[in-house]
């Protein structure tokens, strides 16, 4: 995946931040002191540090200036990183901007950049292991509040997402932690399911991919926290992993270290406490196998609806 990782504008934008801050910290300097002798006012350079706004390269070079950076090689990198973190706007497909959530729009990079995974999803099969059947399913859920460009864009995205992050070469290790309620609520009918169970139970068995299934008596206090996701990028975690946090209406993703390693740790002891993969994969495939004899002794029932 490093490959990737060379022009993706959010994975850019975090590297200069944590390098400005960091090189800030080593020297002593307050924030508003870093202000006053820049010219800057202070939310300007809280923002940068925060990345929610990029740093042109002459702002950065005027920064490592004054932060005793000195290394040409080093400067060049980070001038490099500022340009292309500067790019988000023609690096994003025009219609991606016009229909997506921006946390997902960021998402799309770090999961390019990813060495590493870890999902936490208490009621559905996530977006990228959908079957198209399912993904349509939970897209109509949406009804009015979607207009049919965002939903065909939406499902157009979870089939890509699916190749990038669990089926192409060198996709990155990826853990999903789910929560056995999920396994009795259906999406699309009994067929549909059934189906997507069958699929899930596939993707478990490629090498890069993990599935877990924590069992409702021990998942209560998890399910508390909602769909989330800790993306790994290559350093020493928190400081290289960024969370995802995804609800009906809104998503966001969040790179302050104690939050995500938060979740890192509760995903991390979940895991411990959940079913082998083994057991978890005949579970998602008994499932699969109950929903589809229930179909066999009722023949005449509408399958696309469960009725």
């Amino acid at each position: 995946m490093s490959a990737a990782r060379d022009d993706l504008p959010a994975v850019s934008r975090r590297r200069v931040r944590l390098a400005l801050r960091a090189a800030r910290e080593r020297t002593g300097l307050s924030q508003s002191e870093v202000a006053k002798k820049l010219g800057w006012s202070l939310s300007k350079v809280q923002r940068i540090e925060l990345g929610e706004v990029t740093v042109s390269p002459t702002d950065l070079r005027a920064a490592l200036t004054m932060y005793q950076v000195t290394d040409e090689t080093r400067i060049a990198e980070l001038v490099e990183e500022a340009r292309t973190a500067r790019r988000e706007r023609y690096w994003t497909a025009p219609e991606h901007r016009d229909h997506l959530p921006s946390g997902l729009l960021q998402l799309m990079q770090f999961e390019m950049a990813a060495t590493s995974i870890r999902e936490y999803q208490p009621t559905m099969v996530p977006g990228h292991l959908q079957t198209p059947a399912t993904a349509e399913a939970t897209l109509a859920w949406y009804g009015a509040n979607l207009s049919a460009d965002q939903r065909r864009v939406r499902r157009e995205v979870r089939l890509d997402r699916r190749r990038r992050v669990i089926e192409q070469d060198g996709a990155p290790e990826y853990r999903l932690l789910f929560d056995e309620s999920a396994l009795w609520r259906m999406v699309g009918g009994m067929s549909t399911t059934a189906d997507q169970f069958d699929d899930l139970a596939a993707s478990a068995s490629r090498p890069n991919v993990h599935v877990r299934v924590l069992p409702m008596d021990d998942g209560a206090v998890m399910g508390m926290f909602g769909a989330f996701a800790v993306i790994h990028l290559g350093g020493d975690p928190p400081d290289d992993a960024v969370l995802y946090r995804e609800s009906y209406t809104r998503d966001e993703m969040v790179e302050d270290a104690p939050e995500v390693n938060f979740h890192m740790d509760v995903f991390e002891r979940f895991w411990k406490q959940s079913l082998d993969e083994n057991a978890s994969r005949a579970l998602i495939l008994a499932r699969a196998y109950d929903l589809r004899a229930r179909i066999a002794r009722a023949p005449g029932r509408d399958q696309d609806n469960g009725s």
